[in-house]
């Protein structure tokens, strides 16, 4: 959705803007030019500025990297997008205003009561899909009230209304439903209409308050008794079958359009004095049409409807919402299992947990683009580790009520999972995807080298106990065979691990645990003191400037989608949602464990580790299309580093309060699988470009990685 590309122009009235060349190029000492506001392209600025300054430091004036906001409100949205630490949204947190939008978005928010001058050929495969999936039974439905209304004798207009409509609704494309005047015998009817003043986000339009029979006293008894038996007998079967329609093609989305044509035929067309509605084909139909075009549509299927938001929300988001009320009536309700098994309530809750991770994100960004940076960075720090956390505490709390180790492995196979997807498979996936745009993408390699170095930090301290135990544990097998006959011959020995309590547990005590806790301090330390770097002290390594340019002839205020109360209690609301599903999601995810013949590192380090992050792999996508990799590489960055410096250290403290079976001692698999994929990560970043090919190397080795988990043995103890 971007618009059209237009001259941008400043407001040169400013009498704090200065000259050209002040605007860019302000030279202070030996830290080279920096652009302020850059309004004016670098190309304009005049020649003076090369001959006071060095070639080499008018180029980095226009190599730096300016984008362009449309108001406060986007401007500090994007400017958090490059902080370290802050979550990164692509969506808008404004309405964006209605001129400046592409015509494929127009045309989606549209009413379907535009006649175009050059429809095209109606028939498609979309609109073969309607005839298939709606039109044929929507149409046989009508032919049978309309042979109901007519038996009714007194329902003969609303008899032939619906059998105009029978053929309207087999094939509606191409065709036009009018409201024609009324002769001056009929005006009385017009009290019927005049309460239609509201409106409706779905139909676009107005939608009458209320049906009033009594306006039809003044047209008669015979009018006002076919008006009953339309009421009774007709409308209410029609309404049912056109919101049946209108739900089902809402949920399949590139449906829409029939979504809002049986909306609007049972809020207004149903509703109308059956002599008030025409319907005719536009190829019978002067242009322009002397009545109220109410219905004209032309395709039953757009693809680009993914695009298509409700109040600031996407469409996907807004669709799945319903499955999250279904999953905790369910789960709740059903607590025996009577109506649904638990592999299905386990299913249902993980897939909760998509939308919820998208509202927590969009109150997140919502709330740090209307606020200072301080409440900015106490939220994101706050909240933007609650989805992953709040499924590993209530899955630790399970096995430790339970006595049960599996589920401890479970959280330490998803933690895994995250940081290895998020190191390889989230930028190779947006590599591979924005390389099919673009034949070569670059990246500001200096920010990516701080997250690198943080993750090379963090993955260090956080497989610092479990070296420390190969070392100094001792190595205990539960079965050993001998393989040859001799005594001092070899043995195969099976489920071996390094035992940490033996003698009264005085290694894991006295040294172990004390590492641990080390460990779960220094590395928040460490990652406060990479805010610190990125933000105050070296803030201008990643070389962004928001521009407040507008468009020519636009001047538009920030319209907020979500006022900051208005998206901390949607914050809070999902968040509490999200705790029911993680607790529903763990209380089923037993019957899976015991009874699938798939390891459980596999289960972790994949749909238990990549589904909550789904959201941030498509906005890493959505950047990386746009050819603005270096967000999409931070987005797995960021959430690596989260993962290693606050997630695990959280959990070490919660288990200090509450005892559970998690311990700081990974397996030999999930240390290997992750120092390899950070040393990858690191090799493939350091040029600062990269294209398709690079991107399918991270993507082979993650689904490599993968295989191995797979075909791993499950952990010891489950």
């Amino acid at each position: 959705d971007v618009p059209k590309a237009t001259k941008p122009r400043c407001d040169s009235d400013d009498p704090r803007r200065g000259s050209f060349c002040d605007r860019h190029c302000n030279v202070q000492g030996d830290l080279g030019c920096h652009l302020h506001r850059p309004c004016v392209p670098p190309a304009m600025c005049p020649l003076s500025c090369c001959q006071q300054h060095s070639d080499e430091v008018c180029e980095s004036c226009v190599v730096k990297t300016t984008l362009t906001a449309e108001n406060a409100v986007e401007a500090n949205k994007l400017s958090n997008n490059y902080k370290f630490g802050f979550k990164k949204w692509k969506s808008h947190v404004t309405a964006r205003p209605w001129e400046d939008r592409s015509e494929i978005v127009k045309e989606l928010y549209s009413d379907l009561n535009v006649i175009k001058s050059s429809g095209g050929s109606t028939v498609t495969c979309g609109n073969i899909f309607y005839l298939l999936l709606f039109g044929w039974w929507l149409s046989f439905l009508y032919v049978l009230v309309a042979a109901m209304m007519f038996v009714t004798i007194v329902g003969v207009p609303y008899g032939r209304l619906c059998w105009d409509l029978a053929r309207y609704f087999l094939w509606p494309f191409g065709k036009v439903i009018q409201k024609v005047e009324v002769p001056k015998s009929h005006q009385a009817l017009e009290g019927c209409e005049a309460g239609a003043g509201e409106s409706s986000a779905l139909l676009g339009g107005p939608v009458p308050r209320r049906w009033r029979p009594q306006c039809w006293v003044d047209a008669g008894y015979w009018q006002l008794a076919g008006a009953v038996a339309w009421l009774c007998l007709g409308y209410p079967v029609l309404v049912v079958a056109h919101g049946l329609v209108c739900v089902t093609a809402w949920l399949l989305i590139i449906f829409i359009p029939v979504a809002k044509l049986n909306a609007r035929t049972a809020a207004r067309v149903l509703l109308l004095p059956p002599e008030r509605v025409l319907v005719r084909h536009l190829r019978m139909t002067e242009v322009p049409l002397e009545g109220e075009v109410i219905l004209c549509c032309y395709r039953a299927i757009n693809p680009y409807y993914y695009k298509y938001t409700v109040d600031g929300i996407n469409v996907f988001a807004v669709n799945l919402l319903p499955l999250v009320l279904v999953t905790l009536v369910l789960g709740y309700v059903d607590s025996h299992n009577h109506l649904t098994s638990s592999s299905i309530k386990f299913t249902l809750a993980l897939l909760s947990i998509m939308p919820l991770s998208y509202y927590i994100g969009m109150a997140i960004a919502s709330i740090s683009a209307q606020s200072n940076f301080a409440v900015g960075a106490v939220v994101n720090a706050t909240f933007g580790s609650i989805t992953e956390l709040t499924f590993y505490i209530t899955a630790l709390i399970k096995g430790s009520r339970e006595g049960n180790r599996c589920y401890a492995e479970i959280v330490k196979s998803a933690l895994t999972g995250t940081l290895v997807g998020c190191v390889l498979f989230v930028p190779g996936l947006c590599m591979v995807i924005g390389g099919i745009r673009h034949q070569e993408q670059r990246f500001n390699s200096r920010s990516a080298g701080v997250s690198s170095a943080l993750l090379f930090l963090s993955v260090g301290g956080v497989f610092a106990p479990t070296l420390f135990s190969k070392v100094y544990g001792k190595l205990v097998c539960g079965e050993c065979h001998n393989v040859t006959q001799n005594p001092l011959g070899h043995y195969l020995c099976h489920n071996c691990h390094f035992d940490l309590m033996g003698n009264n547990g005085t290694l894991y005590y006295s040294h172990v645990q004390p590492l641990v806790y080390t460990v779960s301090l220094l590395l928040p330390a460490a990652y406060l003191i990479g805010l610190f770097f990125t933000l105050k002290t070296h803030s201008h390594i990643y070389d962004i400037h928001i521009s407040d340019c507008h468009m020519p002839g636009h001047h538009h205020s920030a319209v907020v989608h979500w006022s900051r109360w208005r998206a901390l209690v949607i914050l809070l609301l999902s968040t509490l949602c999200m705790s029911a599903c993680a607790d529903l999601a763990t209380e089923h995810i037993s019957p899976i464990l015991t009874n699938s013949t798939i390891s459980q590192y596999f289960i972790g380090v994949t749909v238990l580790a990549m589904v909550p992050e789904l959201p941030e792999i498509v906005n890493g996508i959505q950047f990386a299309l746009q050819n603005n990799l270096s967000l999409s590489i931070e987005i797995g960055n960021c959430i690596a580093v989260q993962v290693c410096m606050l997630q695990i250290p959280i959990l070490v403290l919660f288990t200090i309060f509450y005892p559970t079976n998690f311990t700081l001692v990974f397996s030999d698999l999930h240390v290997y699988a992750s120092m390899f994929s950070v040393v990858l990560m690191n090799y493939i970043f350091m040029d600062g470009k990269c294209d398709y090919f690079q991107g399918t190397v991270l993507v082979m080795v993650y689904f490599i990685l993968l295989a191995v988990y797979f075909f791993a043995p499950s952990p010891s103890g489950c």
